[in-house]
């Protein structure tokens, strides 16, 4: 094909996009919604279904929308084979099998769409088309279509992960792009495993969807009963700065292997922990975290590190037990908690476990203070240890138990070394000169920042009549009206039908 040929088709497509985004589809959606919420609904929908000027409408309505969906499930341009609407109106459609029915097509049809757009953004500015991604050592990932559903994940001893019982990688869809262009077939850690039981099954995890603001039962309320009071309000933040100028121990921690280690599963070791963290002035914090397809998340592990000792909390099988042992040693002003980037795990440690951390010292916003060349844990291993951090298990399956020997290593790496990363940079902090006359010394600096993020207090996204647009990314996204109506064709309408048929 010419390059003319092909700059007439780019343009076809163009005006294709414009039309669906704002033509006579979006305005019919429109309509369509507008329309929806003059039917009846409950008690009245069956008192006025025993009438035909009602009745018959309104099967035509149903017939005509199952029609509508049976021929986007068998739509060859879209799927690889036919899947066709479960059942017959004139039957009584199962409503579990229908819904089921309708988020396996959404899921497929929304997430090629989302890929094709990925695909797009990546050869943005190139001048040919999609093409590889960001110039990276190990390339990106491209992954398209629905992976099929496997009976388990096997981790390989080089900490690779592959699919077992299943299709092969290649059939899965999973491709990756080298930095010359070429597509190579690359196994990867797997972030979602569909057969892994809910924390919530099976460890008897209750959590609170409810659609009311989070309560922190475990704090005070202010005088006039407006607000929940925070521990740190009592505390100034003068009263954590570590002023001490000794000399810093510059040797690495020991290896990992060298390390004693605990996994803390039972109750029992779980008492030790907190016994041996009273006896020390410091600890290394992290959290591994879940919230693929979840509402508020879980936090699946806690990393602890002492100078001596690393430890691994399994918060899913200790949840209940957590807070009431763990809670007052985080609240300890006296004990310095190092964390990186703890702007999340605050909040995650309240909603999960009432916890509420004193004195923190978080190692991401000294390296801004610092003005290092990057603020990731990732480049502070390398640039203060020499470590390599394996960041491949960075969205692994958190909730896969047991955990697997490389997923333990990478967490224990988060917390390992830690301590000795906050000893050299307060060393630095120390050493470096103030901004201004009037401006905090470095070191004062980042432990305000900490205390800040330290004071901040979980809020549980609530569900409003316009809490869903964010998703949408109205003002940046370029495809943004395409989106919009995608969303709605294939969301809104479907699901319009089923509730019909539950009215």
């Amino acid at each position: 094909m010419s390059q003319e040929a092909m700059e007439v088709e780019e343009t076809e497509k163009s005006q294709t996009l414009k039309m669906l985004s704002s033509g006579s589809l979006a305005s019919s959606l429109s309509s369509l919604a507008s329309s929806s919420r003059d039917i009846p609904s409950n008690k009245d929908f069956h008192y006025y279904y025993n009438f035909d000027e009602f009745k018959v409408p309104m099967q035509q309505i149903a017939a005509k929308s199952q029609s509508l969906l049976q021929s986007i499930g068998s739509y060859g341009g879209i799927f690889k084979k036919s899947l066709r609407f479960p059942g017959d109106l004139d039957a009584d459609v199962d409503d579990s099998a229908a819904y089921d029915w309708l988020v396996n097509v959404n899921d497929d049809i929304l997430e090629r769409f989302d890929a094709s757009v990925d695909e797009f953004e990546s050869g943005l500015g190139t001048g040919a088309g999609p093409g590889p991604g960001p110039d990276t050592e190990s390339g990106f990932q491209l992954v398209y279509g629905k992976k099929k559903k496997t009976k388990g994940f096997v981790i390989l001893g080089n900490g690779v992960a592959t699919v077992k019982a299943a299709a092969s990688v290649e059939e899965s869809g999973v491709k990756v792009a080298d930095k010359k262009g070429s597509s190579t077939v690359k196994a990867k850690v797997p972030f979602h495993i569909p057969t892994v039981r809910r924390p919530q099954d099976e460890y008897n995890i209750l959590v609170n969807n409810s659609n009311q603001p989070f309560q922190h039962v475990w704090l005070e309320r202010s005088e006039d009963g407006s607000r929940f009071v925070h521990p740190l309000e009592r505390l100034s933040v003068l009263d954590f700065v570590n002023r001490s100028t000794g000399d810093v121990d510059s040797t690495s921690p020991l290896p990992l292997e060298s390390t004693p280690f605990k996994l803390v599963e039972e109750v029992k070791d779980l008492k030790d922990l907190v016994a041996k963290l009273r006896g020390v002035n410091e600890f290394a914090v992290d959290l591994e975290h879940n919230q693929y397809r979840s509402f508020q998340g879980l936090t699946c592990l806690m990393q602890i590190s002492t100078k001596t000792e690393d430890f691994i909390i399994d918060t899913l099988k200790l949840r209940i037990h957590v807070g009431p042992y763990l809670r007052e040693v985080f609240k300890d002003p006296s004990k310095t908690k190092v964390m990186h980037g703890a702007d999340r795990d605050i909040v995650w440690l309240q909603r999960d476990f009432g916890i509420y951390v004193c004195n923190l010292f978080d190692t991401g916003q000294a390296s801004r203070v610092l003005k290092l060349e990057r603020n990731s844990l990732e480049y502070l291993l390398h640039h203060f240890c020499g470590v390599t951090a394996n960041k491949e298990y960075q969205n692994a399956e958190w909730r896969l138990r047991p955990l697997t020997p490389e997923m333990l290593r990478y967490a224990r790496e988060d917390t390992h070394y830690l301590l000795h990363i906050h000893d050299l940079m307060r060393a630095m902090l120390h050493s470096m000169p103030n901004d201004g006359e009037n401006s905090d010394s470095p070191l004062v600096e980042v432990y305000k920042r900490s205390y800040d993020i330290c004071m901040q207090l979980y809020e549980k996204e609530l569900l409003t009549e316009s809490s869903y647009l964010h998703i949408y990314g109205y003002a940046t996204d370029q495809f943004s009206p395409l989106c919009r109506v995608m969303h709605v064709q294939f969301i809104f309408y479907p699901t319009l039908f089923l509730a019909s048929q539950k009215l």
